[in-house]
This record gives structure tokens, C-alpha cells and sequence, in this order.
């Protein structure tokens, strides 16, 4: 953890929260199935490719070379502390909703790995091959 940029991942890192809030929330607003928590969680899934991608972009361009699994991590745990902060309260307290509920989706976990995964993607196909080449 040692050749990791904080400040380049909190700035990378809110890029892809404000994305996917924007994706989330804006996904109630064109009700396209009858459970609007599923297509939100949907929308998310599918908003959170590019979005990490964006992210992971943000963050290597600068030169940084940390390891991917370590920036997806980190990228998620921000993210984390995002959500408990002011996702929950803000979206999903005032629709009867808490922090146990948020956390203990499984699809929230689904989409946190997906966002790893992306990163290390990312950092496999972009960053490991330049420093091979």
C-alpha cells in the first residue's frame, strides 16, 4: 500500500459515486418494471462498468501503478463509507429502509465486486501490460 495516491483515489473514487448515484436515483424516474428497487439495483449493475472504468482511468493516468486488486479494494471501501454516510440516509432511511437493509443485499455485493472487478480489469489490460511491454 505503499505506492498508492489517496488523493487521486478519493478524487477517482467520488467521480464513480456520483455516477452511480446519478444512475440509481435517476433510474426511479423512468419506471420501466414494477419493482423500482430491482431496476435501480439493474441500472446500477450495468452504470457501474463505465463508471469504474472512468474511475480506474482517473486514477492511472497520472502514472500510478498500484495494483489493481489493491485500488479495487480501496475504490470499494471508499464507496462503503460513501454509502453509510450519505447514500443511506439521504435515499434509503426516508423510504423506510436502514443500514442493515442496504448492507445485507446481496445485490450490493454483487455490484461492489463487479466494481472490483472492473478496476482490476482495467488495471490488468492497461497498466500490467504497459509495465510488461
Amino acid at each position: 500500500m505503499k505506492n498508492i495516491n489517496f488523493k487521486h483515489v478519493i478524487i477517482s473514487c467520488l467521480v464513480v459515486y456520483v455516477l452511480g448515484i446519478l444512475a440509481y436515483v435517476g433510474s426511479y424516474f423512468v419506471p420501466i418494471m414494477e419493482d423500482p428497487d430491482l431496476q435501480a439495483n439493474i441500472v446500477l449493475m450495468a452504470a457501474i462498468i463505465p463508471a469504474a472504468y472512468i474511475g480506474a482511468y482517473l486514477y492511472y493516468r497520472r502514472g500510478n501503478t498500484t495494483h489493481g486488486v489493491v485500488l479495487g479494494i480501496v475504490m470499494f471501501s471508499s464507496a462503503i463509507v460513501l454509502d453509510a454516510i450519505i447514500t443511506v440516509p439521504v435515499f434509503i432511511i426516508p423510504n423506510g429502509g436502514n443500514h442493515l437493509s442496504f448492507f445485507g443485499d446481496p445485490g450490493f455485493w454483487l455490484i461492489g465486486f463487479e466494481y472490483v472487478a472492473v478496476v482490476i480489469t482495467y488495471w490488468k489490460l492497461k497498466v500490467a501490460k504497459q509495465a510488461r511491454a
